[in-house]
């Protein structure tokens, strides 16, 4: 791995901030100083910044906050997808990173990203039954008996089995927050159109105990926490 790839990867800097320090004298590479940014690292390399040791992590988990309009996916032709939104010297050294619960094109919100297989698969198994917070527009006020059957379960189209109960909180008439455990296809808007209801707008907030940052920005990702992690998987 490049010199300047390593320092953007393993420290809060960019890859062009990266560069300054090494230009300036920074950074040394098994005792001594590196100035030449396109140097590659033997994999036994000890590289130290500012006289801290920098330490390439093993498995990645990132939360992400997905705009609109953004396809959940690693590979489209036709379509942007989530990994155009994080900078390429992550994706070249993470080349296993992957979605662990993928949302719609037109919803936002929490999207997680790792290359964690085994993290993931308890993430999204169905058997975990992991919940999931969403804030939900809707096209008409809620009434108490939509919420009731929300909360029963309902029948989805061409689905025979009941959803499992759901919790509903509601913020404004045409505006709830609705919990599910489970991630069928399209899964929340068509609990709401079988329960008689549209939705307008779907943002996830929340998978287990992982909260979306309020200080990220759409677009914007940072790393998980080991709280955050354990909470998920």
């Amino acid at each position: 791995m490049r010199l300047d790839q390593f320092i953007a990867t393993t420290s809060p800097l960019s890859r062009k901030e990266a560069k300054r320090a090494i230009h300036a004298g920074n950074v040394e590479v098994n005792g001594e100083v590196w100035k030449d940014t396109g140097k590659h690292l033997s994999a036994d390399a000890q590289v130290m910044l500012e006289g801290e040791r920098l330490i390439l992590k093993g498995e990645r988990y990132l939360m992400l906050n997905k705009p609109g309009g953004i396809v959940s996916a690693t590979r489209d032709s036709e379509h942007p997808i989530v990994l155009d939104l994080l900078p390429a010297e992550l994706t070249e050294v993470a080349r296993n990173l992957h979605i662990a619960g993928r949302l719609d094109a037109d919803t936002t919100g929490l999207l997680l990203l790792t290359t964690d297989g085994k993290w993931s698969h308890r993430v999204t198994s169905p058997k975990t039954q992991c919940p999931k917070t969403y804030r939900v527009n809707l096209s008409t006020p809620i009434l108490d008996s939509t919420i009731a059957a929300l909360e029963a379960g309902v029948i989805l189209h061409q689905d025979p089995k009941p959803t499992k109960p759901a919790q509903v909180k509601v913020l404004e008439p045409r505006l709830i927050e609705l919990t599910i455990s489970e991630g069928r296809y399209h899964q929340v808007k068509r609990m709401l159109a079988a329960a008689g209801n549209h939705v307008e707008a779907l943002h996830r907030q929340s998978i287990g105990g992982i909260v979306l940052d309020s200080a990220l920005q759409p677009g914007e990702y940072r790393e998980l926490s080991e709280k955050e992690i354990a909470s998920a998987g």
